[in-house]
């Protein structure tokens, strides 16, 4: 029987600014990513999505980024390799305490934005990434994008990895997301989106937007929450996929065991 999770960017308002419906959400998806307070968030968030997501029986994943409010962390910013392990094990660390106050622990830590994009392509950042992890509690694992050289290089460096594929975002031919920049590089519709997800859960293929067949071997399926009609989006990709007979829950325990 096939087995996939299902996951979900969340905690990404800011004090009386909202996005998403985080609760909403977390009552569909297997795992967390919360944002820890340098892209979005912040402590108040935390502490309450921590909560729902222990009681919603969610894994809790810290979705850390680069220290950008402003840009949302979509922006590359140049840091060195120290700085970046520190930023990342401080992001870790706060997130981790309103967890463990629900009694839980972090799991599993994904990046954001354009830290994401840039740990999947260059070496340097996936070190700073793999060093901040070994540093803070090596039993944590990584998620990044499936077949990229940045999961392969945090894996090469003993940190235990998980391969990641967009429900909602378009992929180039060589396996890459399309640029947010790029018309259609954010799919809709609702129907579609649900049956690539159960095509790629099934036999590990997706069509990219130039229409060829892009082999992605992947055991998180990620839902955007900024994403507009991400609730819906997210019910019926996780409609489908109980529908085709595969099993959701979160690739490491909910609580924190791996």
């Amino acid at each position: 029987m096939t087995t996939i999770d299902l996951n979900c960017d969340l905690g990404e308002g800011f004090g009386a600014w909202t996005m998403g419906d985080d609760e909403a959400l977390l009552a569909i998806v297997t795992s967390a990513n919360i944002a820890c307070g340098f892209h979005a968030g912040d402590p108040s968030i935390m502490r309450r999505l921590c909560d729902v997501a222990v009681e919603n029986g969610a894994a809790i994943g810290a979705h850390v980024g680069y220290r950008d409010l402003v840009g949302f962390g979509r922006r590359r910013i140049e840091v060195s390799e120290s700085d970046l392990t520190n930023d990342i094990v401080y992001q870790i660390g706060a997130l981790d305490g309103f967890a463990r106050m629900a009694g839980a622990t972090v799991s599993y830590v994904k990046p954001h934005g354009a830290l994401y994009n840039t740990i999947a392509v260059e070496p340097v950042y996936a070190r700073a990434l793999a060093e901040a992890v070994l540093r803070y509690n090596p039993d944590l694992h990584v998620v990044g994008l499936a077949g990229s050289s940045g999961l392969r290089d945090v894996g090469d460096a003993g940190v235990a990895t998980v391969a990641e594929a967009f429900a909602d975002r378009a992929y180039t031919a060589d396996g890459h997301l399309v640029s947010r920049g790029t018309t259609g590089s954010v799919l809709h519709d609702v129907d579609a989106i649900a049956a690539r997800c159960a095509e790629m859960a099934r036999s590990g293929e997706i069509e990219s937007i130039d229409g060829t067949k892009v082999h992605i071997s992947a055991q998180t399926i990620c839902v955007h929450g900024d994403t507009p009609g991400a609730v819906a989006i997210a019910r019926r990709v996780r409609g489908t996929l109980v529908a085709e007979g595969i099993t959701l829950k979160p690739f490491v325990g909910a609580g924190g065991a791996a």
